[in-house]
């Protein structure tokens, strides 16, 4: 399989230039993930689809830690939960993970990256009956937002096809009792959903501690912000709108460039 002995951050010789520079992308979102407080340790998952290998996704090994990953440890497996490459044989893939991930990449072609958490604000949101509410511009994002009730750890097969059914085409799902997951068509764009949708869930929880009465916008106006966010947060000057995360992206690796770039080797 792949060498992975060439110069550091540069791509293995049997490895194309496409796949090394997705591996990049993906360990530097571990470390994002990482950087912003959103790992469980461990545990948790971030998967990227290989660039012309439709079946085919990038996973972390489970037992390092975020902090841990770079481009050259990450595990590649298929649909099916086959190990196509493994660099580091005494890690394996975690067996949600490959659940999770592999429904959603099977079932969405349009989804590059699969991003799940376990935070506590994530979680805690997951266990309230009303959900999200659209009660701050960050939560109405997303026009709709997908959910999937708790089953127990998902390690069972059966349980992908609801898993799909209840994500649909939305880019991000409260799993009840579990924890947050956004999709996207890049791994920027995931990453700029996981931290909005975790910044929306601590906002609300922060509301609702006071308690007293909630201020939930009209309808009309939660729809006009929702079609307004889900071009970019803002326009620049000239009107011009970049999808999702892409503007942000090139600047968060410079800031681990600054801080740490062992995530490329």
């Amino acid at each position: 399989m792949t060498s992975l002995k060439s110069a550091p951050g540069s791509a293995p010789s049997t490895m194309t230039d496409a796949e090394w520079n997705m591996r990049v992308d993906l360990a530097a979102c571990y470390r994002l993930v990482d950087h912003y407080g959103m790992c469980d340790m461990h545990l948790n998952h971030i998967s990227a689809r290989v660039p012309g290998e439709a079946e085919h996704f990038l996973i972390n090994p489970f037992g390092m830690m975020y902090e841990e990953i770079t481009a050259s440890c990450l595990i590649k497996i298929d649909h099916d939960g086959r190990v196509i490459h493994n660099p580091n044989p005494e890690y394996g893939v975690n067996l949600p993970g490959y659940v999770i991930h592999g429904a959603i990449h099977h079932a969405r072609p349009d989804v590059g990256c699969v991003l799940h958490t376990h935070t506590p604000a994530g979680m805690a949101v997951s266990a309230l009956k009303c959900g999200l509410l659209p009660m701050t511009q960050t939560a109405m994002r997303w026009g709709k937002v997908a959910y999937h009730d708790y089953e127990g750890v998902v390690v069972n097969t059966d349980e992908q096809q609801r898993l799909v059914d209840n994500l649909g085409d939305c880019e991000v799902m409260i799993m009840r009792n579990h924890g947050l997951l956004a999709v996207g068509e890049t791994i920027a764009t995931a990453f700029a959903s996981i931290v909005r949708l975790e910044r929306a869930c601590q906002a609300q929880l922060m509301a609702l501690a006071c308690n007293t009465e909630l201020s939930i916008p009209p309808q009309h106006i939660i729809d006009l912000s929702n079609r307004q966010l889900a071009k970019a947060p803002t326009p620049d000057l000239s009107g011009k709108h970049r999808p999702q995360g892409m503007l942000e992206w090139p600047a968060l690796k410079r800031m681990l460039d600054r801080r740490d770039p062992s995530y490329k080797t």
